[in-house]
Parts: structure tokens; sequence; C-alpha cells
């Protein structure tokens, strides 16, 4: 949704201007950091979460139990699925540093 960011952002800061007191949840890929520190500066902390490979796995199979039409995949297929999704989603996501110390956190 790269077209509504500037306005949910813009619309966060108003939220925060008038609410001081008020706490919004975001999550969001690391690309976005960036854009989010620019509109609502000084008023952020992040905490970095990254996925585990067992929870990657389980999702997998999850996704994989729901198929539709179960015979269009064999085992073979299914092995490399939960094999290299994991290796490649891993290689996309830095360790996430001890929570309370982001490094570069914005404040």
């Amino acid at each position: 949704m790269p077209g509504h960011q500037g306005k949910l952002l813009s619309s966060l800061y108003l939220i925060l201007q008038k609410s001081p007191g008020i706490r919004i949840f975001v999550t969001g890929r690391p690309h976005i950091r960036a854009k989010i520190g620019k509109r609502l500066i000084r008023r952020i902390r992040s905490v970095f979460i990254t996925p585990r490979r067992c929870g990657i796995i389980s999702y997998l199979r999850a996704r994989l139990d729901e198929d539709t039409t179960p015979d269009a995949m064999d085992s073979s297929l299914e092995a490399d699925i939960l094999r290299k999704v994991p290796e490649d989603i891993s290689d996309m996501y830095v360790p996430a540093p001890v929570l309370g110390k982001p490094p570069q956190a914005m404040h």
C-alpha cells in the first residue's frame, strides 16, 4: 500500500499531536522504518522481531495442510518447500538484538 503510507503516517502523527498520551502499535517490514522515523520523529520506539525457523515451518505446514488439491504435490516437493522457504526467509532478516536495546533506536 505504498500509495497510502504517507496519508496513514500523517494521520498517525495528527493523532499523536492531539492525544500525546496515546500509544500506537505498528508492525512493518524493515524498509518502512525510515519512512516512519521521518514522519513520527522522536515519537517512536523500535523493537525488532524476527521469525524463528520452527515458526516458519509450522506456518508452511498449516498452509500445505489446507491444500485443496493434495495430489498435485508429491512428498519431494513438499520437503523442498519446507527446506528452501525458511532458508530464503532467514536470509532476509537481520538477527534481533536484545529487547530494549534496538540498534539506532528512534525515540
